[in-house]
C-alpha cells in the first residue's frame, strides 16, 4: 500500500531511500542515526562531511553504501520544547523536504523513522500523526510507497484518545469463537446464497437447491461482480477514480487491475479499504464484502476494530490502520 506502518530495523529495509534522523552537523550520533552509519559503513560519514551540515527541517541525500537502498536522506528534526516553538511546522518540513528530495532522485519507495521522537523528546503520538498526515498529503499528488518504521508497537497503542473507546468496543463485541454462520447484519434473503465465513469465492445463484416441487424452473442470473459494484459506487459518490484509490490507500497499479478485470478477486483488506474510502455504512460494507466472498466476523479482532470505525462514521483510513497496527492486525489497503 502507499503508506505502510511496519515494526522493523530500518537499516534492514529494502527500498529506494531510507531517512536518517540526523543532527545538524551530519556526524554519526546515537539511536537511528548511529545505527544507519554503522550499517552503511565509513564511506557514508565521509560523504556526509562534504555536505556542510544541514538545517532543521531541511534534507540532504547521500549514497546508501552497504545498506539495502540507493540513497540515505538525512534530515534534522526539531527538539521538543513544549510545543510552542514551531516544532510541528519544523517536523512537518522534515517529511516534506525528504519526500521532495526522494522524488527528485526518482525514488519509488522511502522509509521513515519517527523523526525527533527519540532523544529529541517529541511526543510519540504527535510525531506519528505529523508523519502520517504529511506523507498522506504528499501522496495525493504523487505515486510512492512510504514506510513509517515504528520500533515499539505499544507506543502507538495509547497515542490517541480513540483507543479507550476502541478497547471498550472490543470488550463488548469480540468473541473467541464465532457462533453465527452468517454476518449479523444480513437478512434472510441475502443469507440464503451466502457462504460460510472465511469462504473465498464468487457470489452466484446456486445451481441446485432442494425443492419438493419438480416443476420449479432452474435458472441462473449473472450477479454484479465486485469490480462492477466498486465502479458503480465510485460513480454514485461522484468521485474520481484517483480520489477513491488514494483515499483507500491502494496502489494505482492494483486499481488498474481491478478496473480492467471484472472478475478480479481482491483481498479482504483491499475490499474494506474501498468501503472506507467510499464511506459505506455497515450494511453496504457487508454487501461489498459478499461480492468478493468475505464477511465481517466478531471472532476476528481486525474486523471488530474496522466495524467500530464504520459505526462511528470515522473513515480516516490512516487512523484505522494505526489502530490495527497497535493491535497487531492486518492493515487496510494493498499494492499490486
Amino acid at each position: 500500500m502507499p503508506i505502510q506502518i511496519i515494526r522493523q530495523d530500518i537499516t534492514k529495509i529494502k527500498c529506494d531511500a531510507i531517512v536518517n534522523a540526523a543532527n545538524k552537523y551530519l556526524i554519526a550520533g546515537g539511536g537511528v542515526d548511529g545505527a544507519i552509519h554503522r550499517a552503511a559503513g565509513p564511506r557514508l560519514q565521509a560523504e556526509c562531511l562534504k555536505l556542510g551540515g544541514c538545517n532543521v527541517g531541511e534534507a540532504k541525500a547521500t549514497g546508501g553504501y552497504k545498506l539495502n537502498c540507493k540513497y540515505v536522506i538525512h534530515t534534522v528534526g526539531p527538539k521538543w520544547k513544549g510545543g510552542n516553538n514551531n516544532e510541528a511546522e519544523k517536523l512537518e518540513s522534515c517529511y516534506k523536504s525528504s519526500l521532495e528530495l526522494a522524488k527528485e532522485k526518482g525514488c519509488e519507495s522511502i522509509a521513515f523513522p519517527l523523526i525527533s521522537a527519540g532523544v529529541y523528546g517529541y511526543p510519540v503520538g504527535e510525531a506519528f500523526e505529523i508523519a502520517q498526515r504529511t506523507c498522506a498529503d504528499f501522496l495525493k499528488e504523487n505515486d510512492m510507497t512510504v514506510y513509517i518504521v515504528v520500533f515499539n508497537r505499544s507506543a502507538l497503542e495509547f497515542s490517541s484518545k480513540l483507543y479507550s473507546d476502541i478497547r471498550e468496543y472490543i470488550d463488548d463485541n469480540y468473541v473467541e469463537e464465532q457462533l453465527e454462520l452468517y454476518p449479523r447484519s444480513l437478512n434472510i434473503e441475502r443469507s440464503i446464497s451466502a457462504p460460510a465465513k472465511g469462504f473465498a469465492g464468487s457470489m452466484a445463484v446456486m445451481d441446485e437447491m432442494p425443492c419438493e416441487s419438480a416443476s420449479v424452473p432452474e435458472f441462473k442470473i449473472r450477479d454484479e461482480s465486485f469490480s462492477e459494484m466498486l465502479l458503480r459506487k465510485i460513480d454514485e459518490k461522484g468521485m474520481k477514480d484517483s480520489e477513491c484509490y488514494k483515499r483507500a490507500n491502494i496502489d494505482r497499479k492494483l486499481f488498474s487491475k481491478i478496473r480492467s478485470n471484472p472478475e478480479y478477486k481482491p483481498s479482504k483488506q483491499t475490499v474494506l479499504a474501498f468501503c472506507i474510502a467510499l464511506e459505506l455504512d455497515l450494511d453496504e460494507t457487508d454487501e461489498m464484502l459478499l461480492k468478493a466472498g468475505f464477511a465481517l466476523s466478531n471472532s476476528i479482532l481486525g474486523d471488530v476494530i474496522v466495524e467500530y470505525f464504520i459505526k462511528s462514521k470515522n473513515y480516516d483510513i490512516f487512523k484505522i490502520n494505526e489502530a490495527l497496527f497497535a493491535y497487531d492486525q492486518k492493515l487496510l489497503g494493498s499494492v499490486a
